[in-house]
């Protein structure tokens, strides 16, 4: 991965080190991109650090809502220990309930009474203001109820496309998947395609994972990524690739410090190897891998161990009742 990092610098980088490892370096610039996901699956999030991540490189950016609060997004960042500065504005498209707050009078969006075209029209107005580097759009599911059909909703997105690339920003369109129908629209549009998911499983935690799903013109790392929400944004952790961990050892023989089990695997277990141990309950599996780790120990080398079936106290129990 090393000769690809090269040019990671020309490209717009999330500041989360497992997903650029993902994008190979992050998003091509001057390109719109989709990023879809249920409510709570963590847009929100990954489009803040976007954000920040940029206002790190001096970059200018622009959050458009029309979905959250300013309010909101600041408690939200607030959350995660991050300050908004002030090289990111946020442009909030509020509800005609705000119509008497004459500090909000600039931004109201009547979504009932107003065209489509004038809701566009205020989001331009708010990139002349602000000429940011990075945008995010969220979410697209409010622009879609104003299309009211398909096509008319086609035609829009393509001319935001047009107008963001027109203009050198590298934009981030949210969508929260709530529309009845599943419309592919801003897939074949979009310059890529990033789907973040939260699975709910019967048992046991919520999982979360993402997936690249478009990225016109680059490789990236494909599959699904596992990643977590903790405070200081996102934590990912990329799918293991065996190809990148192969690599080329001279094999030894590792003792169990059983001298007649040596013998018979003639002088130990082979370094690099997997060795499986089968028996039936009672048989000594337990013990002879704690003789193992034990052995490794006293020769100064790193062991780990990993339970599934038995707690450790039990197990750390039952390896001091034999001696060990």
């Amino acid at each position: 991965m090393d000769d690809n990092k090269t040019g990671w610098a020309a490209k717009a980088q999330f500041g989360v080190p497992g997903f650029d490892d993902i994008l190979i370096g992050g998003l091509t610039r001057n390109r719109s991109y989709l990023m879809e996901g249920a409510p709570g699956s963590g847009k929100t999030t990954l489009a803040l650090q976007f954000l920040l991540e940029g206002a790190n490189a001096g970059e200018k950016g622009l959050y458009i809502t029309l979905s959250e609060t300013e309010q909101e997004l600041r408690e939200s960042a607030a959350s995660h220990n991050w300050s908004i500065s002030e090289s990111i504005d946020i442009f909030e498209l509020v509800p005609p309930e705000n119509l008497l707050d004459e500090k909000q009078q600039q931004s109201l969006l009547y979504s009932s009474d107003l065209e489509l075209g004038e809701t566009t029209n205020r989001i331009f107005e708010a990139m002349e203001r602000s000429k940011p580097s990075r945008v995010v759009l969220d979410s697209l599911s409010e622009i879609r109820l104003l299309a009211q059909n398909s096509l008319r909703y086609r035609r829009q997105i393509l001319a935001l496309k047009h107008y963001f690339t027109q203009r050198d920003v590298t934009v981030l369109l949210l969508d929260d998947l709530t529309a009845d129908v599943l419309d592919k629209t801003v897939h074949s549009v979009a310059h890529g395609v990033i789907r973040l998911e939260e699975i709910s499983p019967e048992y046991g935690a919520e999982r979360r994972r993402l997936r690249v799903l478009k990225y016109r013109g680059q490789g990236f790392r494909g599959g699904y990524h596992d990643f977590t929400i903790q405070t200081g944004g996102l934590q990912v952790f990329p799918r293991l690739v065996a190809s990148e961990y192969r690599a080329r050892r001279e094999s030894f023989a590792l003792s169990t410090d059983i001298a007649e089990l040596d013998k018979l695997m003639g002088g130990g277990i082979a370094s690099g190897s997997s060795t499986l141990i089968i028996g039936p309950a009672g048989t000594g599996k337990s013990f002879l891998v704690f003789q193992f780790i034990a052995a490794a120990i006293r020769r100064g080398e790193r062991a780990a161990l990993f339970a599934f079936d038995e707690e450790l106290g039990l197990l750390f129990a039952r390896s001091k009742g034999d001696g060990n």
